[in-house]
């Protein structure tokens, strides 16, 4: 994981909840976070300078990251008890969405948070149902 001491860290709760599971599908959201964070580093960077580069990739990575999330889930969790997160998920990508298309760094940090928690409650959700969790 990233030190935050030496580079921006967007999406630290996702990354902890996802890295503290052992199976294949927490390695996959894992995975996408990792790129998903590089990615908002590297977005974050150009709005700061004033850039306009970098929110294509940010946006495939977010994307990546909550597809894998979804299928971690489960699809049918995901599409019913689990729609609420769905939802909150696909609200915050969206927001990081506009931040981006607006060059707003207040608002893409905002929305960071937002989908960071999002994504990190699902991951938690998953484990605690599949008694992964350690106590």
């Amino acid at each position: 994981m990233p030190n935050p001491a030496r580079e921006p860290t967007f999406l630290p709760l996702t990354m902890v909840a996802a890295g503290n599971a052992d199976d294949d599908g927490a390695r996959t959201v894992r995975d996408r976070a990792e790129a998903a964070d590089r990615a908002a580093a590297d977005c974050w960077l150009s709005l700061v300078a004033g850039c306009t580069s970098g929110g294509q990739v940010l946006l495939d990575r977010l994307h990546a990251l909550s597809e894998a999330t979804s299928a971690y889930a489960g699809v049918r969790w995901w599409l019913s008890h689990g729609s609420v997160h769905r939802r909150r998920v696909v609200a915050a990508e969206r927001r990081i969405d506009d931040a981006v298309r607006e060059g707003d760094g207040a608002e893409f940090a905002e929305a960071f948070v937002g989908y960071d928690q999002a994504v990190a409650t699902v991951v938690v959700h998953v484990q605690n149902r599949l008694g992964k969790l350690s106590r």
